[in-house]
């Protein structure tokens, strides 16, 4: 009897070990999502700093299509300024596909769960494109 309740739980764990190793692959983060968080945190760096006019530039051709420089400066000084200094900013979710109502193209949103030094709970929410040359750019930002 022995030998039958250990082979059974060696069973056990050999299927355990079989289906988390199967399971593994999905569990990873699609790399288009990785490549556009990157580059999201990247843009993020220059907002945080409030260089208005390098996240300007940083960012896509649809978002300097609908803003002006001079509007991005102040929308930058009038929302990210009060909120203070980023304190902690953690990656919460990211998924490819288009939204509704966008032309044709390879879109990205990716949130982040920021405390800021004057508003502890919020959401960054960006949308990103990856433009002709293949590298992904914010198009679309907002917090709440």
């Amino acid at each position: 009897m022995v030998t039958s309740i250990h082979g059974r739980r060696g069973a056990l764990v050999a299927l355990l070990l079989w289906a988390f190793a199967c399971a593994a692959p999905a569990l990873a983060q699609d790399p288009r999502v990785s490549a556009a968080q990157a580059a999201a945190r990247d843009w993020l760096v220059l907002t945080d700093a409030g260089n208005a006019a390098a996240s300007y530039g940083a960012a896509g051709e649809k978002y300097r299509t609908v803003l002006t420089a001079d509007q991005w400066t102040k929308a930058l000084a009038s929302v990210r300024t009060p909120l203070g200094a980023v304190a902690q900013r953690t990656f919460a979710n990211g998924q490819i596909g288009k939204p509704q109502g966008a032309p044709d193209g390879e879109y990205a949103m990716v949130v982040f769960r920021t405390a800021f030094a004057n508003k502890t709970d919020t959401a960054e929410t960006l949308t990103l494109e990856r433009e002709s040359d293949g590298k992904w750019r914010v198009i679309g930002y907002s917090i709440r």
